[in-house]
């Protein structure tokens, strides 16, 4: 197997132009014959660049308004032949067909074309055709051939060029299968252009493609390795600036994801604590600073070392609140000057700007890895309001109780299952998270807005005159008793038990209201 290949020839056909000029007059200042097409070509020759069309190389022009251009056997031939087998060789010198040393190609902008809302036919006339099999043939023959699809990469090949006079086995490998990955995202976008337009969620092969943003120190714990993917442009983690702070954990980017999602439920000014992965205090109000108070109130053990969402620009009195005490990461769609001047003397304190908030209601899968595949499922987009609740006690709730039912409710959403939530005033003053049984769901909320009282300097729990929403039926009628024990004077859940009449008998003899939703919101 060859080690150092020079390169004599090198293709160069390039819709992201990054770097370019600099790369193809690096290249020439070495001999390096350049074949190119269209505004390539064109870019080069303005900037001075000794360049050759394809079309003159190959004596065949381009045609189909360029749909076919370097789709012939000079162009493939030169990159593919093996330089090693004689017949090979041979049949390239019988057909004048010149060995290419180098392709350097990226693609048609198809997902920015799709991204920007554009045309079914633009769409499909920027699915590139050429690009891809130029790649693919390239990234086939790497043990002569090298293949460039990110300008990123340019400076590797000329370290190489400059230190071996040509470019390394390693290299081409290296370069090889960055290539393959780009084909087969590229793909994948298309594909999933394609189920969309047909209004189909689960196709028959589900193809996936992400570009890694960053390298992680580790996974959820040290001994795991990790990696952050991005996979579209939904506003979010993916999306986000980081300001300040050290760099995000695995754990830090998966409890943000969780917090930011969340928050993105409620129209009001809203901020959200979020730990492991659960909100741990919630609270809406006219206000962003008043909502931190609120939220903060609800658990401030928890809230130690969380991670704090905001769905409005972070003003400077709320971020000067925040920063009272110990946060990993807040996350908003922007912020003021003086907030982010603020929160500056915090070092450590990662600050993220999404540039906006994600459409809760917005289609889209979640999944979830097995051993030997995952499964898919529609994102929970799932909401309820008023007009959707059926009353289903001799007591309705009062507009202040509904209200808060419906916080709740879209609270509990967000709430690893079992799931409780209590709320009053539009902030959650109790949730119970994860439990194996309802109950006890229901009993540790009970407990949190008991400790949280104390902690404020009060006499009576938090949970006393809230609502409670339970994320799935209550089973037996001692989940709902022990809500009422804990100061509930209205539930929601989404109804739907053998043995609902005994659930409604037990609130009727409480005197509490309750309505069913119709909806579960399981989250594991």
């Amino acid at each position: 197997m060859t080690d150092i290949v020079p390169i004599r020839r090198a293709l160069i056909s390039v819709s992201d132009k990054t770097g370019l000029l600099e790369f193809a007059r690096a290249l020439a200042t070495r001999g390096v014959e350049i074949l190119s097409t269209g505004g390539t070509a064109k870019a080069l020759r303005e900037a001075g660049i000794a360049v050759k069309d394809v079309s003159d190389h190959t004596g065949f022009p381009e045609i189909l308004d360029g749909r076919v251009k370097t789709l012939v056997p000079q162009i493939h031939g030169g990159i593919l032949g093996r330089r090693d087998l004689p017949e090979h060789v041979a049949q390239m010198a019988a057909h004048q067909i010149d060995p290419i040393d180098l392709v350097a190609v990226n693609l048609y902008p198809f997902e920015a074309t799709v991204a920007r809302g554009a045309a079914f036919e633009d769409c499909v006339e920027n699915i590139d055709i050429g690009g891809p099999a130029l790649i693919r043939a390239a990234a086939k023959n790497h043990e002569f051939v090298g293949v460039l699809t990110d300008p990123a990469r340019y400076a590797d090949v000329l370290a190489e060029l400059e230190t071996h006079g040509g470019t390394t086995l390693a290299l081409r490998r290296r370069l090889a299968g960055e290539a393959y990955a780009r084909t087969a995202a590229y793909d994948a976008a298309i594909a999933a252009w394609f189920v969309d337009q047909r209004g189909e969620t689960f196709p028959t092969r589900l193809t996936i493609g992400g570009t890694r943003r960053q390298s992680l120190r580790y996974g959820e714990n040290p001994h795991q390795q990790a990696a952050f993917y991005a996979t579209g442009a939904r506003p979010g983690v993916a999306t986000a600036r980081q300001v300040q702070g050290k760099e995000l954990s695995y754990n830090n980017l998966n409890d943000t994801d969780a917090a930011f999602e969340a928050v993105a439920e409620f129209a009001d000014p809203t901020i959200l604590i979020v730990k492991h992965a659960n909100p741990c205090g919630v609270a809406s109000a006219a206000i962003l600073s008043d909502a931190w108070e609120a939220a903060l109130r609800c658990d401030p053990v928890s809230a130690f070392g969380g991670i704090v969402a905001v769905n409005r620009p972070l003003d400077e009195a709320t971020a000067e609140r925040i920063s009272a005490i110990f946060t990993e990461v807040i996350v908003a769609p922007d912020a003021t000057e003086g907030a982010l001047a603020l929160l500056a003397r915090k070092k450590n304190l990662r600050v993220l700007l999404t540039g906006g908030m994600p459409d809760p209601a917005a289609p889209g899968l979640t999944m979830k890895t097995l051993a030997g595949g995952f499964l898919a499922q529609t994102r929970d987009a799932g909401r309820i309001d008023r007009s959707a609740l059926r009353v289903t006690t001799k007591r309705a709730p009062t507009e202040a109780e509904l209200s808060d039912l419906i916080f709740a409710f879209r609270v509990c959403k967000h709430v690893k299952s079992n799931a409780i939530v209590y709320a009053k005033g539009g902030a959650t003053v109790g949730i119970g998270a994860g439990q194996m049984s309802r109950v006890d769901s229901a009993r540790i909320a009970a407990w949190k807005g008991v400790e949280a009282a104390k902690a404020a300097g009060l006499d009576t729990p938090l949970t006393h005159g809230s609502v409670v929403a339970s994320d799935a039926f209550f089973p037996f009628a001692d989940g709902l008793e022990a809500t009422i024990a804990a100061g509930a004077t209205a539930v929601i859940q989404p109804g739907g038990s053998m043995r609902d009449d005994e659930v409604i008998a037990a609130a009727d003899a409480a005197g509490i209201a309750m309505v069913f939703t119709g909806v579960r919101h399981f989250r594991h």
